[in-house]
């Protein structure tokens, strides 16, 4: 038997929550299957099996939070019955009569019947109290960890003696704990979408009435449970339960870990550690609008999406050329500033587990239409929660579009390793002075605003200036763009 250690799927990270099991005990696994979702501080990550074999113990439990190089599962090669073994008696034509749903372990009953015809007969499994099954799941764990193997009776050559009465045995979870587990702990029969919508909807599945085929709780039960009122006990608040707020609760306490921690601690860092200067611009971007509108109208663009951000991810690189070091770093320990050569730009994106900031890689080098390509697969990822600590690494500057909240614009905080972040402000239809043939008059117009922190260690206000002035140029007339 192998143990499959949590590694270090980051950069120096130490520990992970376990998500999603993608296996059960006694599933075959080959090298590199899939076998369970992590959180770690900076993504979701699924981790391949490096063993092949069956796999005969979870050792972690969902939710649970483990330090980088703690046993989680246990496989080993499939084991075959003894000889002689009698057949488990198990009734798999009726699963819902045997409390069985589709991946879930069952432990049947060993009865044979020493007779002339010396047939084993099959029963079914009866469920019972939840207590009951976690001490009997304990049990059957500790000697049969890849659960009991069936096998045809061999005929012997003695007489007959009479049946013993068979004692039903308890269903057992796929989950084999290398600790005692309480009640609440149990596991609970749930497809992953409905584990993970109650996680998001902070929904204990244990307290649930499941009322799914052989005792499943349903996506109708989450939901349900997510608009009735409930109370959290004492003790779920010190932990950090994360039930629904019930009639009465004054608070709910939420523990802080994986993205959300790390998010947090970087933009501490980086406040404190930085002096931030940030300074803002309104302009008029309705020739930009003009100009997203004219490109979705092109057959190149039609399987991507066009918005104003693809036009000022352009914009932030021209306006570079003029003001490298927007693009730059202060290294503290080397005492130096790195300019860096290339553009790994950031878009910050929230996401249910907290902002991540994946990054577009030498995006200097990309057209306008693989540039826009490369912003749709980033988003898309990121809002599934799938962004790879690959792809948050090695960012030079980052956009932060606030403005699909409606928000006019922030003071944004720049990611740490960088030396500038931009925010891009809600575009909205407002009165604007227009000046034609000199003569000025008010009309509507698509104005935005645009607020750049910068490090004023090594960054002054003219160049600060200048890049916001020239980005904002290229929004205001993007043909201004081919002077760049």
């Amino acid at each position: 038997m192998s143990e499959f250690l949590l590694p270090d799927v980051g950069e120096g990270l130490i520990e992970a929550e376990i998500v999603t099991w993608k296996v059960k005990v006694g599933d075959v696994v080959a090298i590199n299957d899939i076998v369970v979702e992590i959180e770690t501080a900076k993504s979701l990550v699924e981790l391949p099996s490096p063993f092949a074999g069956e796999v005969t113990a979870l050792m972690v439990a969902e939710g649970d939070t483990v330090s980088v190089g703690t046993p989680i599962i246990a496989i080993g090669a499939p084991a075959p019955a003894p000889a002689g073994a009698p057949e488990m008696e198990i009734d798999l034509s009726n699963p819902a009569a045997s409390g069985r749903v589709e991946g879930e372990s069952l432990v049947g009953r060993n009865k044979a019947e020493r007779g002339p015809q010396r047939r084993a007969r099959k029963g079914s499994v009866t469920p019972s109290s939840e207590a009951a099954a976690n001490t009997q799941m304990q049990v059957q764990g500790a000697f049969a960890p890849g659960g009991a193997q069936s096998q045809d009776v061999v005929p012997a050559d003695e007489p007959a003696v009479p049946a013993v009465p068979a004692v039903e045995p308890e269903p057992v979870s796929e989950f084999v704990p290398a600790r005692a587990l309480s009640t609440g702990e149990v596991r609970v029969l749930a497809k992953p979408p409905v584990r993970k919508l109650a996680k998001d909807l902070g929904i204990d599945l244990a307290r649930l009435t499941a009322t799914g085929p052989g005792g499943t709780v349903t996506r109708a039960d989450v939901e349900g449970a997510a608009s009735a009122p409930s109370v959290v006990e004492p003790d779920e608040r010190q932990r950090g339960g994360g039930t629904s707020p019930g009639v009465g609760q004054r608070e709910t306490r939420e523990p802080i870990k994986g993205v959300r921690k790390m998010m947090a601690s970087a933009m501490v860092g980086s406040a404190f550690s930085a002096p931030h200067v940030t300074e803002w611009v309104t302009l008029d971007v309705t020739r930009t609008m003009e100009l997203v509108d004219r490109l979705k109208a092109r057959r190149e663009f039609r399987d991507v999406k066009v918005s104003p951000l693809l036009v000022l991810a352009r914009a932030v690189m021209l306006a570079m050329r003029r003001t490298p070091e927007i693009n730059s770093f202060w290294d503290e320990s080397a005492q130096e500033v790195v300019l860096k050569h290339y553009v790994n730009l950031g878009i910050a994106a929230a996401t249910p587990r907290g902002l991540v900031v994946p990054n577009v890689k030498d995006a200097q080098d990309l057209t306008l239409l693989e540039l826009a390509g490369e912003l749709n697969q980033l988003t898309a990822t990121a809002r599934e929660g799938r962004t790879q600590p690959a792809e948050m690494s090695g960012g030079t500057f980052t956009i932060t579009n606030v403005g699909v909240f409606g928000v006019d614009a922030g003071t944004p905080i720049i990611n740490p390793g960088e030396s500038a972040i931009l925010c891009f402000g809600a575009i909205k239809k407002q009165p604007w002075v227009v000046t034609t043939d000199g003569v000025d008059e008010i009309v509507a117009r698509h104005v935005t605003t645009l607020a750049l922190s910068f490090d004023h260690r090594h960054i002054d206000g003219e160049k600060g200036s200048r890049f916001l002035s020239d980005v904002a140029g290229i929004l205001e007339d993007p043909a201004s763009a081919l002077l760049f």
